[in-house]
């Protein structure tokens, strides 16, 4: 398998990080759908970021919709069993990647849109349903820390490590760490694990 797209992209490195984790081996490209959209293009004309290259050539797209061909190939899985724990698996996983999504729509409109034409009122928006998402999430640890032990990890843990880890490091003005301690203890503990270590949130790295 080839997994294609920048490391400072969180929905590439949950990937990673994931198969990783599940022993599946695979390649890496660190190509980036703006610096690299020709050769990006080549190899999925939507250029998007992930895209996984499996083994018979099938491309796919979406973080999620990766992760499940993942553990079907690896024949485990990171998420819980038990229909209890997989509702809140699946809520902390949705808040990280909405948290995700809005810090990335907040990147590309003061990246990509001049000054004079960006709409304040949809900034302020944007802003708040990210603060909101990592609010909800900060609570939810609160009720229940998740396992940031490399045998324990789950999908959440993951998600919620890299997500936040993302929006401190491009974004950091608009969710100040001081109000989201629990986020930030979960982040630190995450990513001082070897896996993580080795799959920075960094656009210069490409795993060997």
């Amino acid at each position: 398998m080839k997994l294609i797209g920048m490391l400072d992209s969180p929905f590439v490195r949950r990937v990673a990080i994931s198969m990783r984790l599940l022993g599946l081996r695979f390649e890496h490209e660190a190509i980036s759908v703006f610096r690299g959209f020709d050769a990006f293009q080549r190899i999925n004309p939507v250029v998007k970021a992930p895209t996984l290259v499996c083994d018979d050539g099938t491309v796919l797209m979406d973080s999620t919709l990766m992760l499940i061909h993942a553990e079907a190939l690896a024949g485990r899985s990171l998420m819980p069993a038990a229909q209890a724990e997989l509702a809140r698996e699946l809520r902390l996983i949705g808040l990280a990647l909405a948290a995700c999504e809005k810090t990335a729509q907040l990147i590309y409109e003061r990246g990509l849109r001049p000054a004079e034409k960006r709409h304040q009122p949809w900034v302020e928006r944007v802003t708040g349903q990210l603060q909101a998402a990592y609010r909800e999430l900060d609570d939810e640890l609160g009720r229940a820390a998740l396992d940031a032990s490399e045998a324990g990890l789950r999908q959440s843990g993951i998600t919620v490590g890299v997500a936040w880890t993302f929006t401190q490091q491009l974004l950091p003005e608009a969710v100040p760490a001081d109000g989201f301690p629990r986020l930030v203890a979960h982040a630190a503990a995450v990513e001082a694990l070897p896996v993580f270590r080795a799959i920075p949130c960094d656009d210069a790295v490409q795993l060997s």
